[in-house]
């Protein structure tokens, strides 16, 4: 009897503890509950991947309503997920995009307007850097960069004084520029290229180079102001792939592919010269042991500076909405801050997108970073509608000369002819 006592005193004594202790568990649901959670997609680079993890610890911290989920994929895969995924829902609440991409992810209604009262465009247009205004159509932005990117000229320092150059003076003219990879190119008996002056290859940055560089520096337009027309079936035009593929046909200083690519070459040591964006930086920085390089503006011709810049944006997609939407404008507002854009140059190698930020003194006099921002005061961003289209007529303008034997002004025509009825379609559209 004793005993059936104490055990009932002790569950009298238990119970409360339990049901407070349930009563816990439900509000700790309840508060789950209330914490709104949101997917950001990109594509897989170990450093952009690092620093997003570490910026949305951050912003949870500051957000503890808010979670946020990071995935990446393969970036040829990134497309294809994105397009199956988007539609029904089942993809990012915000997601990052080359801004080349854009008319194609609109048209497909893949992505909605950014709201006007958070991001007007009066703000945008006068603390961002011109060039983001290719994430405008229709009079409204679809998405906003945390950072931009211009070309500069990295060169190799050793195999400059291999060949008798001086290595810490890189060259100031196109002229220059030929002259020193031409020092620096060998081939073997039979022609084989053991070691490449310069890069060629326009599957990466060349064709920019062609487009908003040489093509400028012949004093020519590449498009007309609304980017409705191509204009660079002209003398200038025609100069500029004469002068370009000259680099192989006449000047013997590389070839297109050289070692699969470009920055396979220069990585190896086995390139003098090539033209990449500021994001490469990440990747030469590793090799710091056995490649030994500076970085300079590109170099004019004629009088005249040019670069091409890019970027990638965060933009919202289109069926995202209530709470996951007023979260995602957060997020967005966050990853547009001068906070975020001071931490992204040096972790990846990216400009900050705002004026004011990237031509502060410190960045724009420093030695690496500050070619690519000197260079953002003159650069164009080709307002693509098609970019692998786009890129792909010159690489095909490039063979008919290399290897079909037309002429510099038969294969712009035809390359010009291509281009516009990609632009065509899509204002038909």
């Amino acid at each position: 009897m004793k005993k059936s006592m104490l055990i009932v005193l002790m569950l009298l004594m238990v119970l409360p503890f339990a049901f407070a202790a349930g009563g816990q568990e439900v509000k700790a649901d309840t508060a789950k509950q209330d914490v709104t959670e949101i997917v950001y997609w990109q594509y897989f680079y170990e450093t952009k991947k690092d620093l997003m993890d570490k910026l949305i610890v951050m912003f949870e911290e500051r957000n503890p309503d808010i979670k946020v989920t990071q995935q990446t994929f393969p970036y040829e895969n990134y497309n294809t997920k994105v397009a199956s995924s988007v539609p029904s829902g089942q993809g990012p609440n915000v997601i990052n995009l080359f801004y080349g991409w854009l008319p194609l992810y609109i048209d497909s209604g893949y992505l909605q307007p950014l709201p006007e009262s958070v991001f007007p465009n009066a703000r945008i247009e006068q603390e961002f850097f011109p060039l983001v205004e290719a994430a405008k159509f229709d009079g409204k932005y679809y998405a906003l960069p945390t950072a931009v990117r211009s070309l500069a000229l990295f060169w190799n320092k050793d195999l400059f004084k291999a060949a008798g150059l001086d290595p810490e003076v890189p060259p100031t003219t196109m002229d220059e520029m030929v002259a020193f990879a031409k020092k620096i190119a060998k081939t073997d008996k039979s022609g084989n290229y053991l070691q490449a002056g310069m890069s060629l290859e326009l599957r990466g940055q060349m064709h920019h180079v062609v487009r908003e560089v040489l093509i400028r520096q012949f004093g020519g337009t590449p498009y007309n102001a609304d980017s409705s027309k191509v204009t660079y079936n002209s003398q200038a035009g025609y100069d500029a792939l004469k002068w370009f593929t000259d680099l192989e046909t006449v000047h013997k200083v590389g070839i297109p592919q050289y070692m699969t690519d470009d920055v396979t070459a220069f990585s190896a040591g086995k390139m003098g010269i090539t033209i990449d964006g500021s994001f490469r930086l990440g990747n030469f920085n590793k090799l710091k042991d056995t490649l030994h390089y500076g970085v300079a503006e590109l170099p004019e011709m004629n009088g005249v500076k040019s670069n091409f810049a890019s970027f990638w944006a965060n933009g919202i997609t289109s069926t995202t909405q209530g709470k996951q939407l007023e979260a995602s404008i957060k997020f967005l507002e966050f990853l547009t801050s001068d906070e975020v854009m001071a931490m992204w140059l040096p972790a990846i190698g990216e400009l900050p997108a705002k004026k004011a930020l990237a031509l502060k003194d410190e960045f724009k006099n420093d030695p690496t970073y500050g070619p690519f921002i000197r260079g953002l005061e003159y650069a164009q961003a080709t307002k693509f509608l098609d970019e692998n289209a786009q890129r792909m007529v010159w690489i095909n303008a490039y063979d008919e000369v290399v290897l079909n034997g037309k002429s510099p002004k038969q294969a712009v025509d035809q390359a010009a002819a291509e281009e516009q009825k990609v632009i065509d379609a899509y204002y038909a559209k």
